[in-house]
């Protein structure tokens, strides 16, 4: 999957680094224009978990959200993706069917970069293939990282750094497009959970809350809060 990067160039998703911008800008351009466009609506599905591994997804505009869906058909997102991410790489490495569903949040438009043609394309550049190992080592360092963080201290804290690595290094102030189910989804809390830790960090003046959007004034700040109350 790809780095947190950006969604409506204004929040970020939780699962880093950017696997598609680590690649050539050559090997970009040549999978684009090989690639096939396609168009999604609100809550249409976008993949399935099981199905085969024949290419991974570049979301050019809108966003998208990736989980699974559980037995009663609720969906539970682990990561929420933006312009310009990528993901579904991994599954074109191994070779074996994919373990994720996702879903299109609002309007999406995405690229379907076919398996075999990138394979063949990625042997002609050998400086991406390393590119990809260092974006992917990343990856597993940060994602470990972040797991790690939502599994101690209070609901505050485990919220305060999720929302801290989602808002990235810069210091200046962060806006996030999420929703409270999507963060309870996102902590493995509900709703009312969620709601409760939001409240507090408010209280704290660590983040303004307004419809579905999440401002943070001081990234900084809200990450060491999050380190205090590990």
């Amino acid at each position: 999957m790809s780095r947190i990067l950006q969604l409506n160039a204004t929040r970020r998703s939780l699962v880093t680094p950017m696997l598609f911008s680590a690649l050539d800008s050559a090997l970009q351009a040549h999978l684009v224009r090989t690639s096939r466009e396609r168009l999604f609506d609100d809550g249409q599905i976008i993949q399935q978990r099981g199905d085969p591994a024949d290419g991974f997804w570049l979301i050019e505009e809108g966003a998208v959200r990736v989980g699974q869906f559980l037995p009663d058909g609720e969906f539970r997102a682990v990561a929420l993706l933006g312009a310009g991410d990528s993901y579904g790489e991994l599954a074109v490495f191994s070779g074996k069917p994919r373990i994720v569903d996702a879903v299109s949040r609002g309007q999406s438009r995405v690229r379907l970069i076919a398996a075999r043609p990138f394979l063949d394309a990625l042997a002609n550049y050998p400086a991406s293939t390393r590119a990809l190992l260092g974006a992917l080592s990343e990856q597993l360092q940060d994602t470990l990282a972040i797991l790690a963080g939502l599994r101690h201290g209070t609901n505050p804290a485990r919220l305060a750094g999720l929302l801290s690595a989602m808002a990235g290094d810069s210091a200046e102030a962060a806006q996030i497009t999420i929703t409270q189910q999507e963060l309870a989804d996102l902590l493995g809390v509900t709703r009312a959970t969620a709601h409760a830790a939001l409240k507090e960090l408010q209280k704290h003046a660590l983040v303004e809350r307004g419809y579905g959007a999440i401002r943070i004034p001081d990234p900084p700040m809200l990450g060491r809060y999050a380190l205090s109350q590990a």
